[in-house]
């Protein structure tokens, strides 16, 4: 049976990643300190910026690893704060190095040895993994690193007939967007009309973007955008 872990499914992208996923037949298990409200879902409670925590889950990921026939091993947990090249102190930025990044490479280097041909690596990182805005630096600096993650992944991953591909929504309707704009409406409405469609990305449609990479490996080692056309100034 196929498997999609995914880190950070209980709301958002990942938990319109959890749906999509179960709806093909795959065993679904989030890590997360919340709970995905999806029936079918195995929640493993996971703190990913402790090590300690992370080793817990990869204890109980191992055997199911070891006895799947597919694997999509979905990055998709992320901290963002509001920082600046002039305000993040080396605790803040490492704070969300640690989330971003190092549980990226605990569970990859938990699993990846593990993981059967046919099997996928899918970093889910941000429109900010090749550019950058204002407010937002440990955030950029962390979703940077990640774009470098997916593309050493694929080389040192290469013979496996395991791919790898970094998905980078634009700006999606997610609780950590709306947070992050302080909820105001006027603000959302605004940054919903920077694309072509005068809308914020919907969490469903980078789901079945995800669902779609890990079925296609014609795309190992590629950054692909979904933002509906994001206007650049």
């Amino acid at each position: 049976m196929p498997i999609a872990i995914i880190t950070g499914a209980s709301v958002g992208i990942g938990r319109a990643s959890a749906a999509r996923f179960l709806g093909r037949g795959f065993t679904v298990y989030n890590l997360s300190r919340r709970a995905c409200p999806l029936d079918g879902v195995h929640n493993l409670a996971c703190d990913l910026s402790d090590p300690a925590s992370l080793a817990g889950a990869l204890e109980t990921l191992a055997p199911a690893v070891a006895g799947a026939d597919s694997v999509a091993l979905v990055h998709n947990a992320s901290q963002m704060r509001k920082d600046s090249a002039l305000d993040c102190p080396d605790a803040d930025l490492r704070a969300v190095l640690e989330t971003n990044v190092l549980a990226v490479n605990a569970l990859n280097q938990g699993l990846l040895p593990a993981l059967p041909a046919g099997s996928s690596v899918i970093y889910v990182g941000s429109t900010l993994s090749e550019k950058a805005v204002a407010g937002a630096f440990s955030y950029v600096v962390s979703k940077h690193a990640q774009l470098g993650l997916m593309r050493a992944t694929c080389q040192d991953l290469m013979g496996r007939g395991v791919h790898t591909a970094l998905v980078c929504p634009g700006f999606t309707d997610t609780e950590m967007l709306r947070t992050h704009l302080g909820n105001d409406q006027a603000v959302i409405e605004t940054i919903g009309a920077m694309n072509s469609y005068n809308r914020l990305v919907d969490p469903a449609e980078i789901a079945e973007l995800i669902d779609w990479v890990h079925h296609n490996p014609v795309i190992n080692g590629a950054v692909l955008h979904g933002n509906l056309g994001q206007r650049e100034s």
